[in-house]
C-alpha cells in the first residue's frame, strides 16, 4: 500500500487557522476530491471536525479518523487511536493508496516516521497568519519534485495561484 500526504501549505508553512482553511482555493479542492477518491484518507480528530458535517464522513473513500479519546465515534468512519494503528487499519481495507489529509500534527508524525512514499504539495502563492503548519525544510530530506500535475493562476475560482507538486523519496 502507497502512504501519500496531501497537503495546500503557504509559502510561510501555512496550512490553517483556527482548524481551518485559510483561503478558498476551488480548483485545488476538486484535485483533492478526484485523487482521494476510491482510496482511504486519514485524519486527525480536530481536522475531521473542522470538514462541514454534511460531507462527513468524505464520500466514495474509506475514511480513518486518529484519536486518543476511546468513546470517540465518527458515524461512516472507522476510529484509531495511533497513526499505526491508523495505516494498519487503510491496509486491513486492502486499499491501493492511503492520503494522510492533516492536521499538523499527523503530517508531522507521519513524516517523522518515514513511513510516507509520496507528497503531494499544493503550494499556494500567499503567506497568510495561522496557527498550524507543514515544515516545507522536510523536503531537503531525501525528496526529489518528480512533476508538477497543476499549475493556476488566482482568478473568481481561487483566490491565490497556487501549483501542485508530487514528490517522491530520492
Amino acid at each position: 500500500m502507497r502512504i501519500s500526504i496531501i497537503v495546500a501549505v503557504a509559502t510561510n508553512g501555512v496550512i490553517g487557522r483556527d482548524n481551518d482553511l485559510v483561503w478558498r482555493l476551488r480548483d485545488d479542492m476538486k484535485f483533492f476530491s478526484d485523487t482521494t477518491k476510491g482510496h482511504a484518507v486519514l485524519t486527525g480528530r480536530r481536522n475531521y471536525e473542522s470538514i462541514p458535517e454534511r460531507f462527513r464522513p468524505l464520500p466514495n473513500r474509506a475514511n480513518i479518523v486518529i484519536t486518543r479519546n476511546a468513546q470517540y465515534q465518527a458515524p461512516g468512519a472507522d476510529v484509531a487511536h495511533s497513526l499505526e494503528a491508523g495505516i494498519d487499519c487503510a491496509k486491513a481495507l486492502g486499499v491501493e493508496e492511503l492520503f494522510i489529509i492533516g492536521g499538523g500534527q499527523i503530517y508531522a508524525e507521519s513524516m517523522s516516521k518515514g513511513w510516507v512514499n509520496r507528497l503531494l504539495i499544493t503550494h499556494v502563492d500567499a503567506a497568510p497568519e495561522g496557527d498550524t503548519f507543514f515544515d516545507l525544510g522536510l523536503l531537503s530530506a531525501g525528496w526529489k519534485q518528480t512533476a508538477i500535475v497543476f499549475d493556476q493562476h488566482a482568478d473568481d475560482r481561487n483566490e491565490h495561484a497556487f501549483r501542485i507538486a508530487e514528490y517522491h523519496t530520492s
